[in-house]
């Protein structure tokens, strides 16, 4: 199936949480049209009928499929249907983005990766903030070697709410964010991954946990979320050996800031002494960009030019990897597990 006339035919899965955005997004986009949207609430498909008249609205996902003008297949569904709803897009030969996390296991990403590369279509995993320009302008840094050499990436991510209701722990539902932008910008996968949690309000469901992640060179890395926090923070300190960072997603203007401070063994004198050095901060520019309007206009790019997304099926099943290594950690004495 082929686009015409430069423009993608967009069918989106799931219209609740944040199904919104992604068709809010695809139809402001000069390359897409949203053709049909899919939701076992038939609902939430009401609010849309105003907006796209055009558009097949159903709750049948067979029915969606049998879209005879779809191109490319959006799913923002419970991560537990990942895998089975991917799977058959694929199969009716469709390009596909998936939000985050890509599955439930590196096994089930694996085959979705392989079944789209057989059936030469584009898989591609909604890792938003690997699209968002704060942490493209760290990952600058970094390249450039402004921070120094990475001693390590302190990342919290906390508020009140939400707990699922499909069972799965807090990992699974705000870490993908932080460890796929860890893993952007360090490069690699880590060697070794340990966490620790706890589920206070459900017993068996984690909603606060703590993983550490252990990368080739000594880097380290910490991702702190939970569901159960008195206030919202996104915030991402990473220290070099000449600057530090500290990235601030809830702030409006200053995102990032650079502080040109660090520590360093004096070994010059008879006794060993510890030299700090507190410079200047400075927040440099970062463009204002809705980060899923570029993830989606990526999306359709890629599409119509042939191209392998930024975020595809390797990247995401390397998230999975780490997630799975987090949770195995967790339910085994917070052991260290390769992922």
């Amino acid at each position: 199936m082929h686009s015409l006339a430069g423009v993608v035919r967009i069918g989106i899965v799931g219209c609740g949480y944040w199904g919104p955005n992604l068709i809010r997004n695809f139809h402001e986009l000069p390359t897409t049209e949203v053709v049909a949207l899919c939701d076992s609430r038939r609902e939430r498909l009401k609010g849309f009928a105003k907006k796209l008249p055009s558009a097949r609205l159903t709750t049948s996902y067979e029915d969606f499929l049998s879209h005879p003008r779809l191109d490319a297949v959006v799913i923002a569904t419970p991560i537990s249907t990942h895998y089975r709803i991917t799977q058959k897009a694929l199969l009716a030969g469709k390009h596909v983005l998936v939000e985050k996390p890509l599955a439930r296991t590196a096994r089930e990403g694996t085959a979705l990766l392989r079944l789209a590369s057989r059936l030469r279509r584009i898989l591609m995993v909604g890792h938003t903030f690997e699209y968002h320009p704060a942490v493209l302008k760290v990952a600058e840094l970094l390249r450039t070697g402004e921070l120094g050499r990475l001693y390590y990436i302190d990342s919290v991510r906390v508020n009140l709410g939400l707990h699922q209701s499909d069972g799965l722990n807090v990992i699974w539902d705000l870490a993908p964010h932080d460890i796929s932008i860890i893993l952007h910008w360090v490069g690699e996968i880590p060697r070794r991954v340990s966490a620790w949690g706890r589920g206070f309000v459900q017993n068996k469901t984690e909603d606060v946990a703590f993983i550490r992640l252990e990368f080739p060179g000594g880097i380290l890395a910490h991702v702190h979320v939970s569901w159960l926090a008195p206030r919202k923070i996104r915030r991402i300190t990473v220290v070099g050996n000449k600057k530090m960072v500290i990235y601030d997603d809830l702030e409006n203007l200053e995102k990032i800031k650079v502080a040109e401070r660090g520590a360093r063994l004096n070994s010059s004198s008879r006794e060993l002494r510890v030299d700090y050095r507190v410079g200047d901060i400075v927040s440099p520019h970062v463009e204002v960009k809705e980060p899923l309007a570029v993830e989606c206009s990526h999306f359709a790019d890629c599409i119509l030019h042939k191209r392998n997304p930024r975020t595809d099926g390797e990247n995401g099943i390397r998230v999975v990897r780490v997630l799975e290594a987090a949770e195995k950690s967790m339910r085994k004495g917070s052991i260290a597990v390769a992922p």
